[in-house]
């Protein structure tokens, strides 16, 4: 404790606002706890205010920007489709950011949970000291749940400044680029790089991998590569980033290939080679939680850490850094420190979407992790282009494909690349979940026409009583 100071008493604590800590404390207000909550910058995190939310914001705008543009094979023809990015930038913050970080706030003071602006350090296992613009504030907690997310990794030899950008900054910049270059081919590097081809850039994505999109097979991403590359975009696959200079018209970015120095010369950078949980400000070296190598929090599956009164969620744990992840946990800690014998994470399946130009989704099993596990699956594939949905939108790139299990029939993963994906998926996550199968969802009446009927016929075809292929 901080000497000379009184720590004022409080009963739960959620350090961090963002998907993970505003769900916890309010799932926790409504379990009968008084819950404290402390952000340091904007109530919402990153997701609601510089990531997942304003970043589909811009990739719609791409979408309409590239449909205004486009030639339609079903006879509607525009041109002089205009873009005034002023306008975008101002839909995006204003009707897009503020309205849920407003509405989020409003939830808060609706359960009656105490907003703390400030940074948060632990000073031991129960006492917080809270940095204030008016000084600081000690917090003396029953239970904390931390969910402080993450923050973009720097690359030492081209530090954010100026050019060089991370993905807020890629959020905000003051025109469309005409050349963009994307060290890192990952969700975000490929979710923005599609995003700003739509708007008219010229991109190039830099990848030290043999291919971008981890986590996605070959497979699923081809279209999504084919879109990007007619767009064209350019990508450099196993090149290793060296350095970048900058001026301040443009930025030069030197990257080696089977060591061979090239260089590619862009009005912006960005650097998307991931995030990194943020852990190394919180003071945990005053407290007894426990950290891995990487510096996230070691949990137990009610998100309860090495200390049994602190819990922690979301980027801060293990597994992949999604928002609805961080979600999930903070209520199963909410209900943990509420009493809840059954606040276990036993989830089967956890669903991740890609939102490039043609969506990507998957949860559960794929074929490469059923063959790695020794399952014995039948993989059954559905192409859009035989969805009748599908083609009176013009939209038939892509596919669904189901994992079953040979002797069960029971949904054990899909995959979803097409229109709609980022929707569709959630059915088949409650089929994993509930241990539906096939012949459960084939039985299942659709409606027609829509893309989830491919759904029914994706089981159907498992079911070996297939109708429309």
């Amino acid at each position: 404790m901080v000497v000379g100071a009184q720590a004022r008493e409080i009963d739960t604590v959620v350090i961090g606002s963002g998907p993970g800590g505003y769900v916890a404390a309010i799932r926790a207000a409504e379990l009968g706890q008084k819950v404290t909550i402390i952000e340091r910058d904007a109530i919402g995190g990153v997701c609601l205010n510089v990531g997942c939310i304003p970043s589909k914001a811009l990739i719609h705008v791409g979408h309409r920007y590239q449909e205004a543009q486009a030639n339609t094979p079903f006879g509607l023809t525009t041109s002089g489709a205009t873009l005034d990015w002023q306008q975008t930038q101002d839909w995006k913050q204003n009707q897009v950011v503020n309205t849920l970080t407003s509405g989020v706030a409003m939830l808060l003071k609706k359960h009656q949970v105490e907003i703390v602006h400030g940074e948060a350090t632990f000073t031991d296992n129960e006492t917080l000291n809270v940095v204030q613009e008016d000084g600081h504030e000690l917090l003396q907690f029953n239970n904390a749940i931390i969910a402080t997310g993450s923050r973009p990794v720097a690359i030492p030899s081209m530090p954010f400044g100026g050019r060089i950008i991370d993905s807020t900054g890629a959020l905000s910049l003051p025109e469309v680029p005409k050349r963009l270059i994307i060290v890192g081919g990952g969700v975000i590097g490929s979710e923005l790089g599609g995003a700003y081809a739509n708007l008219g850039a010229q991109v190039t994505i830099i990848e030290g991998l043999d291919h971008i999109l981890n986590g996605f097979d070959a497979e699923m991403t081809r279209p999504v590569l084919a879109d990007f590359k007619q767009k064209g975009g350019v990508i450099i696959t196993d090149a290793q980033a060296k350095s970048a200079t900058q001026t301040d018209d443009e930025v030069q970015l030197t990257y080696t290939v089977a060591g061979e120095e090239h260089a590619v010369t862009g009005d912006y950078l960005l650097v998307a080679v991931g995030r990194r949980a943020n852990t190394d400000t919180l003071g945990l070296n005053n407290t007894d939680v426990k950290l891995t190598d990487r510096g996230l929090i070691e949990i137990a599956d009610n998100m309860q850490t090495s200390v049994p009164h602190i819990y922690a969620i979301g980027d801060v744990t293990a597994g992949p850094q999604l928002a609805h992840k961080a979600s999930f946990q903070g209520k199963i800690a909410a209900a943990a420190i509420a009493g809840d014998p059954q606040a276990h994470d036993l989830h089967y399946g956890l669903p991740a979407v890609a939102y490039t130009q043609v969506e990507m989704a998957t949860v559960g099993e794929t074929p490469e992790s059923a063959q790695a596990n020794q399952l014995d699956v039948k993989v059954s594939k559905f192409p859009f282009a035989a969805n009748g949905r599908a083609i009176s939108m013009g939209e038939t790139a892509g596919f669904i494909r189901l994992i079953s299990d040979k002797t069960t029939n029971a949904v054990l993963g899909a995959q979803i690349v097409g229109p709609s994906a980022s929707d569709l998926i959630a059915e088949l996550a409650l089929a994993i979940e509930n241990g539906l199968t096939t012949q459960d969802i084939s039985l299942t009446i659709h409606p027609h026409p829509t893309l989830g009927e491919a759904i029914m016929d994706t089981a159907e075809l498992a079911d070996g009583l297939p109708i429309h292929i």
